[in-house]
C-alpha cells in the first residue's frame, strides 16, 4: 500500500498517528506529495479526483481518500479497537468535530495564501476562527472526560487538530481559558506517535 501524504496535512498525520499507534508503519509506503487547491499538478488525482489528501492506494481494491474512511480501513485491518463499539458514537462525534476544526483552520490558511491580499477576508478568516473558538469551548467543559479514557481515534483526531493550530495559528492562543483541555493536550503531545509526527 501506498500512502500519499503531507507532513503539514493534520488529515495526513491522523493516519500516520494511527499507524504508528497500531504498528502498521512497515506496511505501507510513505509517497510525499504537496499542492493547494489552486494547483493540484503535483497531487495523488489519480488515486482522489478531489486531490487532497491523504489518499490510501491498495493493490487489492480502489484507493481511500478522506482521512476518516482510511483510518477506519486501517483500524479495521487489524481489528486496533480505536473504534470501540462501546463509545462508538462518541468516538466518530468526537473524530468528526475535531476534523472540522481542521477544516475551519486550513481554510483560513488558504485565504491568506491562495487569495491576492486586497481580495482577503478578515471577516471569513474571523468567521472560520469562531467556529473552532466555539468548539474549543465545547471539548473543553463536555469531552474532558471521555479524553481521560482509553485511546480512541477521536482522541486522535483532537490530538492532530490542536497540533495544527499550533502550527499555522499559534498567535490565536487556543489555550486561553481552556485549562483542562491545555493539560489533556501537553500530555497527549509527548506520545511517541505525536512526537514522530510533529508538522514541519
Amino acid at each position: 500500500m501506498r500512502l500519499y501524504y503531507s507532513p503539514a496535512s493534520p488529515f495526513a498525520r491522523k493516519v500516520l498517528v494511527l499507524m504508528h499507534e497500531t504498528g502498521q508503519l512497515d506496511d505501507i509506503d510513505l509517497v510525499f506529495a504537496t499542492g493547494s487547491p489552486l494547483d493540484s499538478s503535483q497531487m495523488p488525482t489519480a488515486q482522489n479526483p478531489l486531490g487532497k489528501l491523504p489518499a490510501l492506494e491498495r493493490s487489492d481494491g480502489p484507493a481511500l481518500y478522506d482521512s476518516r474512511v482510511i483510518c477506519r480501513y486501517l483500524d479495521g485491518r487489524i481489528q486496533a479497537g480505536l473504534y470501540s463499539q462501546n463509545r462508538l458514537w462518541e468516538i466518530l462525534t468526537l473524530e468528526a468535530t475535531a476534523d472540522g476544526m481542521m477544516d475551519a483552520a486550513v481554510l483560513i490558511v488558504y485565504e491568506a495564501r491562495c487569495r491576492p491580499e486586497n481580495m482577503q477576508s478578515d471577516d471569513w478568516m474571523n468567521g472560520q476562527w469562531e467556529k473552532i473558538s466555539r468548539t474549543l469551548d465545547a471539548i473543553n467543559t463536555r469531552w474532558i472526560s471521555h479524553l481521560a479514557g482509553p485511546l480512541d481515534m477521536g482522541q486522535i483526531a483532537l490530538g492532530c487538530a490542536l497540533g495544527y493550530l499550533d502550527f499555522r495559528h499559534s498567535d490565536r492562543n487556543w489555550r486561553k481559558g481552556r485549562d483542562e483541555l491545555d493539560d489533556w493536550f501537553a500530555s497527549f503531545a509527548q506520545r511517541k506517535s505525536m512526537l514522530a509526527t510533529v508538522p514541519e
